[in-house]
């Protein structure tokens, strides 16, 4: 089957008025999709590809993220506005027990409850700056479609229920206080299927088929603390539900009978978006979808992206915004940063990106806090190295309570990376790869990884013998991911590579002695580490 066949397989039902723009671009024709005009990005794929990545991101190497809104506040982890609604769920019982049935406690419910009333951004920040971050990323809606920011088009908003707190503007605020790049992630496209688990209800028990609160009106608010909103604008459930069941991720690219959205959801998508662009002015803009949000069924997407390019060009002179998106093609990735979710790639990519990660689940998980199963400093730091000795950044997420505070613990793993970062960040900041990313096991290992989402930790443990190149101008940095034994280290990418002047140990004052041959470098080191997680040669001399 070829490839304009399966495009239009896929774009089954959709719209005509879309399907002209959208398979003439994926049958390798000039987009469609815009008239033209004289700015300089187009809504299209062959515009788009003049993207270059602005050099601030480059350099930067390390943000973090607050991946953090109302389904942070039952401090049960991941998707909870959709798991509750799963009737048998660890998550429906928790939610039962805790709040009640989801038929008369619903996820609207529980944002009334989110009161973010330890928030404290600029204290977090502050910590965040201190850790090393040279950009932060507010989540500006997740698919729970509760926009953390006013605005006209979308009644369910931090501003009016929850917090009653416009927790964007005051995440934008804290970001330039601190003198870091501010960002945002948007996660709201997929609440049309997302959430129709809301409109189900249960198979078995007392209340078998009484329908879960997704199934509510706005005539339904009459005396209810609700009174005025409508349950359908948050639940986004005025269609009919997938075949079959249609809120599972392999509905992700609107294919496999998922419920196509209409054009009046995607424009007030798109609305909402360009109205957190028009009032924060991001340098960052995440997209939580494959590819582009809604792509392939409209253009909304390719339209917010080449709005966000113009109005960079248009504020800075120069294209300075960063857009990201995830399973993006080769020629995709000319268009924007391409965007790996907990995994990384497996070698040198030919243009910047991006791995997502996190210490813990995406929401905070209280769980996760009394079992100790947060990621390490060590880990953290190790995933850094080997994102960007492949030409990568890494946005690291430290999940948010409820109330808008972070844990002791998380506290401590955020203060050890900002210790690793004041003694080795220029082996991190403003470099580029070197000619190899690395060497060691784990290195062979990461070969054979197909580079993808969540191919985190399938790869060999590091140890002493793995090694990270970056390299700026005349330097080299060796990033050693732990501490030889014997007192001395091999490089053995260094042979054959050229007469090295000068070799010393981020953290330890004076040179180390050194000795070069066909084997590669042999470098002593001193009686004591530096540090505790990795460790920085700087290698000046003919090698880069």
């Amino acid at each position: 089957m070829n490839r304009r066949t399966l495009v239009k397989g896929a774009l089954a039902g959709i719209p005509s008025l879309l399907l002209s723009g959208v398979v003439g671009r994926a049958a390798g024709f000039s987009g469609v999709l815009s008239p033209a005009s004289a700015a300089p990005f187009q809504p299209n794929w062959d515009s788009l590809s003049n993207y270059a990545v602005p050099d601030w991101y480059r350099d930067a190497k390390f943000g973090l993220w607050a991946h953090w809104g109302p389904q942070c506040e039952p401090e049960y982890g991941d998707w909870y506005a959709q798991s509750m609604y799963h009737e048998g769920s660890a998550t429906y019982k928790y939610h039962c027990e805790k709040y009640g049935h989801p038929s008369k406690f619903g996820f609207k419910d529980v944002i009334r409850q989110w009161k973010a009333e330890k928030w404290d951004p600029s204290e977090l920040l502050g910590l965040y700056k201190k850790a090393g971050a040279k950009f932060f990323v507010a989540m500006a809606n997740h698919h729970d479609n509760l926009d953390l920011y006013p605005n006209k088009y979308q009644k369910w908003n931090a501003t009016r229920v929850g917090p009653h707190k416009d927790i964007v503007g005051g995440w934008a605020a804290a970001a330039r206080e601190h003198g870091l790049a501010f960002g945002v992630s948007v996660h709201a496209s997929h609440a049309w299927t997302w959430y129709e688990a809301a409109q189900k209800a249960d198979k078995n028990g007392p209340l078998a088929g009484v329908p879960y609160d997704g199934k509510l009106t706005a005539a339904d608010g009459k005396g209810q603390w609700w009174d005025g909103l409508d349950p359908q604008e948050l639940y986004a459930q005025n269609h009919s539900l997938s075949q079959p069941g249609g809120d599972h991720l392999k509905k992700w690219d609107w294919q496999d009978g998922a419920s196509v959205p209409s054009k009046a959801y995607a424009e007030k998508f798109y609305k909402r978006t360009m109205a957190l662009i028009e009032n924060y002015d991001p340098a960052l803009v995440y997209f939580d979808d494959s590819v582009l949000p809604l792509w392939p069924v409209s253009d909304v997407g390719l339209r917010i992206a080449a709005n966000l390019y113009n109005r960079s060009i248009k504020k800075n002179g120069r294209l300075e915004a960063v857009l990201t998106g995830k399973g993006l093609n080769a020629e995709q990735r000319k268009c924007m940063v391409w965007d790996i979710e907990r995994g990384q790639s497996h070698t040198i990519e030919p243009l910047p990106w991006q791995t997502d990660t996190c210490i813990g689940g995406w929401h905070y998980d209280r769980r996760v806090y009394e079992n100790d199963r947060y990621k390490s400093a060590k880990t953290v730091i190790h995933t850094l190295a080997d994102v960007v000795s492949k030409n990568g950044n890494l946005m690291l997420s430290v999940p948010v309570r409820g109330n808008g505070t972070i844990d002791e613990k998380e506290r401590a793993i955020v203060e050890a990376i900002g210790a690793w970062m004041q003694v080795n960040g220029e082996a991190i900041y403003g470099t580029r790869p070197w000619t190899v990313f690395g060497e060691g096991a784990a290195t062979a290992s990461a070969a054979s990884n197909t580079a993808g989402n969540f191919n985190e930790g399938k790869g060999k443990p590091f140890t002493a013998e793995d090694i990270r190149f970056t390299k700026k101008g005349t330097t080299l940095y060796a990033i050693l991911l732990g501490w030889p034994e014997g007192g001395k280290t091999l490089v053995k990418s260094l042979a054959g590579k050229g007469k090295v002047s000068s070799v010393k140990l981020l953290g330890h004052e004076g040179e180390l002695a050194f000795h070069q041959s066909d084997r590669g470098l042999e470098v002593e080191l001193p009686a004591q580490a530096p540090g505790k997680e990795a460790f920085a040669l700087k290698i000046e001399g003919a090698v880069v």
